[in-house]
């Protein structure tokens, strides 16, 4: 027997009489007998069946082949149903019998996050969700949020609204105290990214190698990313150091800085003892006090 006959076979199926060069085709190719080609028996058929309307042997065939791979396809999507209930089931097991660890442990609830992640699950996806339910979670990073927003606010009049992570960290340690549970720049990032929900505000930024957190509808461009990463170790830049260190001509320069002081990131100073004027940009050069 073919293997197209023992597949056919094997799904219930019967292969088209008549057709063994055809299935010989298809077993080396992959593929339905050629289109406008036919075994001499199909000829024969054909010429003396006129008016049958049945379908012709290799419409047949390729149509067994075409319910099989729907079979196949279909039991492949139950065995992934099943294993995906079977995953939600160890999570829950998991969580259930680690949820305090969870809860009081930073580096342990960053690990769970990821492993949720890591299967579509996201335990911060609603305060009254089964996984807020289940760990307690939504609460936590609901006060964590409202902390972090009450810092940004207090410290915008110097910052323009442009936060150092670190010393958000910082802030956020010493207003919880020691009887709160722990928190983790990863918990921080985790509440920033739900506290995108209240608009184009709340984000996180990269400058150089630091990570600032943004508290006003702001967008910052490539530029402006550049000046506050030139300023970042001293705190303040003259147009002039911006145009050597960048490689920008004045133009250009003036129009960041500018730009800059509208949005609140800048001040500008001109009592330097050496008569040029100097822009400060408080949020990365202060060093705020906890």
């Amino acid at each position: 027997m073919s293997t197209s006959a023992i597949l056919l076979a094997g799904i219930g199926l019967e292969p088209a009489t008549g057709s063994a060069e055809r299935e010989r085709h298809a077993a080396q190719t992959g593929d339905c007998w050629p289109q406008g080609q036919a075994t001499g028996a199909e000829m024969q058929g054909a010429a003396s069946g006129a008016d049958d309307h049945s379908p012709a042997p290799t419409e047949r065939l390729c149509n067994q082949f075409q319910v099989a791979g729907d079979r196949a396809k279909e039991t492949q999507k139950e065995q992934m149903k099943t294993q995906m209930a079977s995953f939600k089931k160890s999570l829950e097991e998991f969580a259930m019998k680690y949820k305090q660890d969870i809860r009081k442990d930073p580096v342990f609830r960053a690990q769970f996050h990821q492993m949720c992640a890591n299967i579509g699950v996201d335990p911060l996806s609603s305060n009254k969700g089964y996984w807020a339910s289940l760990l307690g979670l939504g609460d936590f990073y609901y006060e964590l949020g409202v902390q972090i927003i009450e810092i940004c606010i207090a410290a915008r009049t110097v910052s323009g609204g442009l936060l150092d992570l670190n010393f958000l960290e910082r802030s956020l340690l010493a207003r919880r105290g020691s009887a709160a549970e722990a928190v983790a720049q990863s918990d921080i990032v985790a509440a920033i990214k739900k506290l995108k929900v209240l608009g184009n505000g709340y984000d996180l930024v990269t400058l150089g190698s630091k990570s600032y957190v943004r508290s006003v509808p702001v967008e910052l461009n490539t530029d402006k990313n550049r000046v506050l990463e030139l300023a970042q170790d001293t705190g303040y830049l003259s147009k002039r150091e911006l145009m050597e260190m960048a490689k920008w001509s004045d133009t250009r320069a003036e129009e960041s800085l500018q730009g800059l002081l509208r949005e609140g990131f800048a001040m500008i100073d001109d009592g330097a003892p050496s008569g040029v004027r100097l822009y400060w940009f408080p949020c990365v050069g202060v060093k705020f006090a906890t």
